[in-house]
């Protein structure tokens, strides 16, 4: 059983939200059903899977256990940066080790799949970081072990996200709707759901179909281009999907999580796609690294410009969520490029006399938007890991 796919997880799903939405419309609280539920489907996803299932809650055990020994010393020694840096690099520590092993093919020690990797690290993960630099900054204060716990472990968004925030999360566990609150609430999940659904398999499949039967391994320009703009058609309805079902369930089971994509293909510019796409990571990244770089750079003067400060800070954020992605080429030269983009934009906008006399001209709009769709596209053509093949095909046609 895999998260929101095959006919046995729908199945399972459908007959699970059934008491919620009998407890929810008798106003009634979901926290204890909804946890149970986690547990249920924790146990279904990771049973054919003994190691990973036991990863998973050593890894959860640990973050529990590092977050509330951090919040005592943060509580009694104040602002200490050692122990800070710690907590991080300790939480980061199977991260790196998982994305390494998946790398170089097989774990450390020797086994045929990595050993410190599984389903949900990556997820889990930034909830733990984003915990830990917020009792950092003082705004977290205290930590509910069992609140927390599901935070992480949560199962519409524990392996793909969307990405919550424990504060934003923490607004609705304990939240006892009315019935017609939750009433609005469930209607508003079972839309998300089955448009998921239209996402997920009619649309996602088509735009596979297409790309993996008329595009691929072709490399005259038609067929490159076709192949991006399929390739970043389906990521798109595939992904989207999944999260709009992961958002639907965690309306339906109390949790409002926050959406994860605002028709992305209408940007009108590289930074209105980020804000557009997958945007609980890119606000995630955002606002943990690259505004906590900028403020520290410009509290330390670190550069002769705000402006310079901000390219840098941008480089340095899309390069890092690259290598999130991977440490295969392709994935940190999609970061970079995608970092490049964002520099120039702001560098044109702060800059560029042209654009501030004309950026609300309707025909500047469209030409940006056609500009920055396909600038997207390539980026997708990167992402796949097919960028160097179609370089050297296209080359090869050419002669």
């Amino acid at each position: 059983m895999s998260f929101f796919s095959g006919l046995d997880f729908f199945i399972t799903l459908i007959i699970a939200i059934i008491p919620a939405i009998v407890i929810g419309l008798n106003g009634k609280s979901l926290r204890y059903y909804r946890g149970f539920l986690t547990c249920i489907f924790i146990y279904l996803i990771y049973r054919n899977s003994l190691m990973e299932l036991a990863f998973l809650t050593g890894y959860s055990a640990m973050s529990l256990v590092l977050v509330k020994l951090y919040l005592l010393s943060r509580i009694k020694m104040g602002r200490n940066k050692f122990f800070y840096a710690s907590a991080v690099i300790i939480t980061l520590c199977p991260l790196i080790l998982s994305k390494l092993e998946s790398f170089v093919g097989h774990g450390f020690f020797g086994s045929g799949s990595t050993i410190f990797g599984f389903l949900g690290l990556s997820y889990i993960f930034f909830r733990v970081i984003q915990t830990i630099i917020e009792i950092y900054d003082g705004i977290i204060n205290e930590i509910k072990w069992y609140e927390f716990l599901e935070f992480l472990l949560f199962f519409p968004t524990l392996s793909s996200g969307p990405i919550d925030r424990s504060r934003r999360f923490s607004q609705d566990y304990s939240k006892i709707y009315t019935g017609k609150e939750y009433s609005e609430l469930l209607s508003n999940g079972i839309v998300k759901i089955m448009w998921g659904l239209l996402y997920k398999l009619p649309l996602s499949g088509t735009a596979m179909y297409i790309m993996n039967t008329y595009m691929i391994n072709k490399y005259d320009p038609i067929h490159i281009i076709g192949y991006a703009y399929s390739y970043g058609i389906y990521m798109f309805f595939d992904f989207a999907g999944y999260s709009l079902m992961a958002v639907g369930t965690g309306y339906i089971l109390g949790i409002k999580v926050p959406d994860n994509f605002n028709k992305p293909f209408i940007s009108i510019d590289i930074k209105d796609f980020w804000d557009r796409w997958h945007i609980t990571l890119s606000h995630w990244f955002r606002d943990f690294i690259f505004s906590r770089f900028l403020f520290n750079s410009l509290s330390k003067k670190r550069f002769k410009s705000k402006l310079t400060a901000a390219s840098v800070g941008l480089m340095i954020n899309m390069t890092l969520m690259g290598i999130w992605h991977g440490l295969e080429l392709h994935y940190i030269a999609y970061g970079v490029y995608h970092g490049i983009l964002l520099v120039i934009a702001e560098l044109y906008q702060k800059k560029s006399r042209f654009y501030k006399l004309h950026k609300r001209d309707k025909v500047y709009k469209i030409v940006s938007w056609f500009i920055t769709l396909n600038l997207v596209m390539f980026g997708f053509l990167i992402f796949s890991g097919q960028g160097r093949a179609a370089a050297i095909g296209l080359i090869e046609y050419l002669r």
